[in-house]
């Protein structure tokens, strides 16, 4: 009798380790989960950390000091710079074509006398590429047909000098060069390259402010200096933000040398054939033209870039 319940004691205890044993085993494939889990965590947080922006306290745009104790501009600058840093893609594009371009648009403004600090301007109106906007706004400054053809470039179908680098700069130099005199800084000059003149201006009329800082605006108007700020500071100063690059990867402007054209040409492929160039070549350095031919009916003289 002892020995039967002895037999059934050890039955009972291996069928209790049994079932431990299979909790134990059912637990298994969460704590693992949860352990890789943790791992990878670990994994991530060491090598990719995203990381709040300290502000700099002397922030300024074109010589104006930027006012971070209202906290809505402390707030504005912040979510710039973090848009942008951590952007990294466009970011690294910026840097690669001022390297490009800057070198084209900073004589410019010093010789018009306007402050270096407005080559970011074309920065984040364009990223500095003959684009268009979905308002019609054209090339590395964005100028609407209209502002353009007031201050002095040609714009048809067949020539549209908004895409012509040099002259569109000079063109934007003009418009903020009117809006400086008549709002009197230059924070309010660049929103008004924004925003319009007369949208700029009934908006301080009717708030009774005189400060970009204080009048209240369109969200993209509300956005549009600080962001040239944070453009400013992150190119300025682009590793302090993370961005490492070798001088070989900065983009190059292409040589090339100007021929003076005082006529029609009938057809712009065999004009570059002329000059052992293609179509292609010389559309790429001279984008302002926009067919396959230039009209020149007034016989302007116009210069063309060739390709070296």
């Amino acid at each position: 009798m002892q020995k039967s319940h002895k037999i059934i004691l050890l039955l009972a205890l291996i069928t209790v380790c049994g079932v431990f044993v299979n909790a134990i085993q059912d637990s298994d494939p969460e704590e693992k989960k949860a352990t890789k889990k943790s791992q990878d965590s670990k994994i991530t947080s060491d090598s990719y950390n995203i990381k709040a922006i300290k502000i700099p306290e002397d922030l300024t745009f074109a010589g104006e000091r930027v006012p971070l104790e209202k906290h809505d501009i402390k707030e504005r600058i912040d979510r710039e710079l973090l848009v942008n840093t951590y952007w990294q893609s466009n970011a690294l594009l910026w840097i690669k074509r001022t390297h490009k371009y800057f070198p084209i648009i900073e004589p410019i403004l010093e010789e018009k006398g306007v402050p270096d600090d407005f080559k970011y301007l074309a920065v984040i109106e364009s990223n500095l590429r003959n684009v268009t906007s979905p308002a019609g706004a054209k090339g590395f400054w964005q100028l609407l047909k209209a502002a353009a053809k007031e201050n002095g470039l040609e714009v048809n179908s067949n020539v549209d000098e908004r895409y012509h680098l040099e002259k569109a700069t000079r063109a934007a130099c003009d418009y903020l060069l009117k809006a400086k005199r008549k709002f009197g800084t230059w924070t309010l000059a660049a929103a008004a390259y924004h925003d319009g003149n007369g949208g700029l201006n009934g908006k301080l009329n009717t708030q009774q402010v005189k400060s970009y800082y204080d009048v209240l605006a369109g969200e993209n108007t509300q956005r549009y200096v600080p962001r040239i700020i944070a453009a400013k500071e992150i190119l300025t100063q682009p590793k302090k933000y993370g961005f490492q690059f070798d001088q070989d990867d900065l983009y190059e402007l292409p040589e090339s040398y100007q021929v003076k054209v005082d006529t029609v040409i009938t057809n712009i492929a065999s004009f570059a054939k002329k000059f052992q160039t293609n179509y292609k070549e010389l559309k790429i350095h001279n984008p302002w033209l926009r067919e396959n031919k230039l009209n020149n009916k007034s016989r302007k003289s116009y210069f063309i870039k060739i390709p070296k």
